[in-house]
């Protein structure tokens, strides 16, 4: 665990030598504020594990659309091809939940004295409600995904301090009287070595705030390295990959993961941004 951590923190740091900015989202757990642009279309179609000795979930894959309704407003559909392997190894398959939700970007600070751009916003703060509903399909009853429906309510901020970018989520799972309430806390630091290449760091802890029937409260404290690499000169197509670990103790009984990883594909689709014209 103290090596992880090391590893975390040397991120951090070579993160503050040029860092634009810290991006959250997939193929993260932690999200940020940042949404796709007026009328851009953000695709992520990712392959998922979280991996227990006793028990496992993977997304077989996980579609995730987004599209931006103005600069400060993101529309979401998510919907995964779900997979569980339980104690006694046995994989079942089926439809995963659907995660309707809406980003809002309600505040942003901008540097003084210059145009106002993604690229001088030094703080920003949102919220990404999210629903996940249960499909009319057996996978609940099979033990593929959780009883629902849950409510996600989260506040994300990105700050710039100077050359070091951090953006941070804390949020509330309300469940329902199969699942308990969580709460779930993220923090993301990473560094753009190019135009085409994104490397970072995260920590996320997801804790049970409650017990449901006297069971044991859950934790999964993971801490992950990943990142993007593009692939066209116009950054219409990405490659998303992300591997972690738990940094707890990992036993059969609890929740904590020996591993976890994300692989998949980000395609940004939309009409072209109209440039100012200039004044002579």
């Amino acid at each position: 665990m103290q090596n992880l951590l090391q590893l975390f923190l040397v991120l951090v740091l070579a993160g503050g030598v040029a860092m634009a900015r810290a991006q959250g989202g997939p193929p993260f757990i932690t999200d940020d504020p940042g949404t796709p642009g007026d009328r851009q279309w953000e695709i992520n179609i990712g392959w998922t594990a979280n991996h227990n000795p006793s028990h496992a979930s993977y997304q077989l894959p996980d579609i995730d659309l987004n599209y931006g309704w103005g600069d400060r407003i993101q529309l979401k559909y998510e919907v995964p091809l779900a997979a569980a392997t339980d104690v006694n190894n046995t994989t079942r398959a089926g439809l995963g939940e659907s995660f309707p939700g809406v980003k809002w970007r309600f505040f942003e600070h901008h540097k003084a004295g210059e145009p106002k751009s993604d690229d001088n916003m030094d703080f920003s703060l949102g919220t990404y409600p999210q629903l996940a509903i249960n499909n009319p399909t057996s996978a609940v009853r099979r033990g593929i995904v959780e009883p629902g429906p849950q409510f996600y309510l989260p506040l994300e901020a990105t700050v710039k301090l100077g050359p070091i970018a951090l953006n941070g989520e804390v949020g509330r799972w309300f469940g329902n009287q199969k699942v308990p309430n969580r709460w779930g806390r993220g923090l993301i630091a990473g560094h753009e070595f190019s135009d085409r290449l994104e490397l970072y760091g995260e920590l996320y802890d997801l804790q049970d705030a409650n017990s449901i029937g006297g069971a044991p409260k859950q934790r999964q404290l993971t801490m992950d390295v990943g990142g993007r690499q593009t692939f066209d000169r116009k950054g219409h197509l990405r490659l998303l990959f992300m591997v972690g670990r738990g940094i707890q103790a990992v036993t059969p009984q609890n929740s904590e993961p020996n591993w976890i990883a994300y692989v998949g594909v980000q395609v940004l689709l939309g009409p072209k941004e109209e440039k100012a014209p200039d004044h002579k």
